[in-house]
Formats: C-alpha cells, sequence, structure tokens
C-alpha cells in the first residue's frame, strides 16, 4: 500500500523560510510523479509545485521564485523549500503521487493528475 508522509510544516514569520518533506513508502519512489498542493482554510486545494513530463519543474504563478521543489530518489522522498514566506502562504501543504510518468505541463499541478496523497502538514505565516 503507498502511503505518503509529509513533514516541515510549522508556524513563522512573514520573510522566513521552511522545508517540507514528504517520504513515500510501499512503493519505489522512481516509480511515481509527485507533486505538492496546497489548501487555506474555506479554499480548495491548489497545485503549488510539481514536475511535467520531461522532468521540469512547474510552479504555480503564486510562489514562483519563492518556492523550489526537489527530489532525492535515494531516499523515496519529496522536497518543498519555500522562502519569502507570506501570510498568504498559510495553508495545509499535501504531497501528491500518481503511478507511472509525469503529465504534460498543463496537467502537472491538477488535482485530478493524481492518485494518492498524505495527510498534510500545517504552514501557518504570521505577519
Amino acid at each position: 500500500q503507498v502511503q505518503l508522509v509529509e513533514s516541515g510544516g510549522d508556524s513563522v514569520q512573514a520573510g522566513g523560510s521552511l522545508r517540507l518533506s514528504c517520504v513515500i513508502s510501499g512503493y519505489d519512489a522512481y516509480r511515481y510523479c509527485m507533486a505538492w498542493f496546497r489548501q487555506a482554510q474555506g479554499k480548495e486545494r491548489e497545485g503549488v509545485a510539481g514536475y511535467t513530463m520531461s522532468s521540469i519543474t512547474t510552479y504555480a504563478d503564486s510562489v514562483q521564485g519563492r518556492f523550489t521543489i526537489s527530489r532525492d530518489k535515494d531516499k523515496n522522498a519529496l522536497y518543498l523549500q519555500m522562502s519569502s514566506l507570506a501570510p498568504e502562504d498559510t495553508a495545509v501543504y499535501y504531497c501528491a503521487a500518481k503511478l507511472g510518468s509525469c503529465v504534460l505541463p498543463d496537467y502537472a499541478l491538477a488535482r485530478y493528475t493524481y492518485d494518492y496523497w498524505g495527510r498534510g502538514t500545517q504552514v501557518t505565516v504570521s505577519s
């Protein structure tokens, strides 16, 4: 059974940085395409960062230049380095995965692309 476990969420001041981690178990991480999503209270879950089928990273406009996605296949892990955090980044952050290759850029940050989800980790940014 595939499991995704996020960690690294915390409460920080605006302008601060955090690094989120996601470990996938139950299968080799290299078999999966993975991404980060987030959901703020009262809002829909949105894609934050992911990979396309060309192994190119893609980001939501709201985090471009501030967030960096990376992965370590040896550790079966996915990371999200977040900097210049702002109150609007406050949300529960989720790791997501799909078996097989990544997809075209238009679908890399779409919820329906992914089959497996972690339980999330809370990020709170205060002004």
